[in-house]
């Protein structure tokens, strides 16, 4: 039975992600029962699209600029490639500046007082030098993955503002940034990069004032997105997903309002995790059941400082994520140097961790607590597997299972608790076995058919 089962365990920053087998993890004396973790394959709810994070203009800098030739393709081996690394599938890239660039711009700047309605300036030159390699070198070692991709700011002409910063998007202008998504999906696949979703706007309810941003309230959105963007795209034979919302979970009424005003043009929504709590993933999804569900953004950081406390939310909070319908688990920044930048001029001090960490001073590269987390989900579910029912019989106990299309079953437990614990896995045609889960510590278990 060892044989058909794989496991990988992180009990703290000196064991994280360690392959280990069953006598290494053997169940401890200790009173009462083990925790029972009952595996149910034939109840089967959403397909998963995968893990990942995002190219920022920051983040694929380091990567591409800072990092050695054989840094970094060691640090995409171990991010993408499914046997060699985690197999990260799901990339979600800016469109444009987001607060991780080194500096502002969009796709098509003009001088102040001139306007581009036909969008004939548009270039996506910017994303050639860094950010376009490196997805395409992500797509070549994992063919299965999928891109979406998410504006911070309309141009500045295009907004009340007249900057990247504030405002809102004027209605003379919903056409003409229709064709900007539609020239951005282009001018990718021109690159061999196919984009699977696009959301109108990252965190359309947020306006900061010291980095790009556009305030987009839900009329607005449901405007957009049913008589601009879903036609722009029909018309240009483009079948790129259409995403709604992108922000926070506090704000069910925002995604509600756009799927009932926009219906059949909006294919999914997509949430944020610095607000609310992921049952309103549910909520939504339960209403309407035949739209995806997707989570594009989730940042660790300096917030969340000391290491445990860190690495549970990752754990804790993915497994949440998934167990209310979530089709992918996408963090923020794939890479971030010593200083949590660079950022926008004007940002002031950061706070966020990246999957990795790029010292630019030194040149070195080091790989996060949000890496080895991540990988718990990764590395042993792959695209198109399907989640299925899993339930601890013990509340401190966090897990959620997914059987791959090669009949692999993989599971992730979280002990969010202070105190060790045996834990029991049940699964049809499969011998249970025991194991001990130590305290704060996270395991994923894959059953391998013979």
């Amino acid at each position: 039975m060892a044989r058909n089962v794989i496991l990988y365990y992180s009990s703290g920053e000196h064991e994280l992600f360690a392959s280990k087998t069953l006598e290494e993890l053997k169940p401890q004396a200790r009173e009462g029962a083990a925790v029972k973790i009952t595996i149910n394959p034939e109840q089967a709810y959403q397909e998963i699209d995968g893990f990942g994070a995002s190219f920022t203009d920051s983040s694929a800098y380091l990567m591409n600029q800072v990092l050695t030739e054989a840094q970094r393709e060691e640090a995409m081996q171990k991010l993408f490639h499914p046997e060699q690394g985690i197999g990260l599938s799901v990339i979600r890239n800016p469109m444009g500046a987001s607060d991780y660039a080194r500096d502002f711009y969009s796709y098509n700047d003009l001088p102040e007082g001139e306007e581009d309605v036909d969008q004939a300036r548009f270039s996506a030159a910017h994303d050639e030098a860094d950010i376009i390699p490196l997805t395409k070198q992500a797509q070549k070692l994992n063919p299965q993955l999928k891109l979406m991709a998410s504006p911070w700011s309309a141009p500045g002409w295009m907004k009340t503002s007249g900057s990247m910063i504030g405002g809102e998007l004027k209605p003379e202008y919903y056409a003409s940034y229709a064709q900007y998504f539609v020239k951005y999906i282009q001018a990718y696949a021109a690159q061999g990069l196919h984009i699977y979703a696009v959301t109108p706007q990252n965190e359309p309810l947020y306006c900061p004032g010291h980095y790009p941003g556009m305030l987009m309230l839900p009329v607005v959105q449901s405007e957009f997105i049913k008589h601009h963007l879903k036609p722009a795209f029909v018309a240009a034979g483009i079948t790129t997903k259409i995403l709604c919302y992108d922000h926070n979970w506090d704000r069910p009424d925002y995604p509600l309002h756009v799927l009932d005003e926009a219906g059949d043009a909006v294919d999914g929504v997509a949430w944020h995790w610095y607000g609310g709590r992921p049952s309103a993933q549910s909520d939504v999804f339960l209403t309407n059941p035949s739209k995806e569900v997707h989570f594009t953004e989730g940042s660790g950081g300096d917030w969340i400082p000391a290491f445990e406390p860190a690495f549970s939310n990752v754990m804790r909070t993915g497994i949440a994520i998934l167990r209310n319908y979530s089709k992918s688990f996408v963090l923020w920044n794939m890479a971030l140097d010593e200083e949590n930048g660079p950022f926008v001029p004007g940002f002031g001090e950061s706070t966020c961790r990246g999957l990795l960490k790029v010292n630019q001073q030194t040149k070195t590269l080091e790989y996060t607590l949000d890496y080895y987390a991540l990988a718990h989900f990764s590395k042993c579910v792959r695209p198109k597997a399907l989640r299925i029912e899993a339930s601890a019989d013990h509340e401190a106990i966090h897990t959620v299972a997914m059987r791959n299309v090669d009949g692999s079953i993989a599971v992730i437990a979280f002990n969010d608790s202070e105190q060790a614990s045996n834990v029991l896995i049940e699964l049809a045609g499969h011998e249970p076995i025991e194991l001990n889960l130590g305290a704060k510590s996270a395991v994923t278990v894959q059953f391998v058919e013979d």
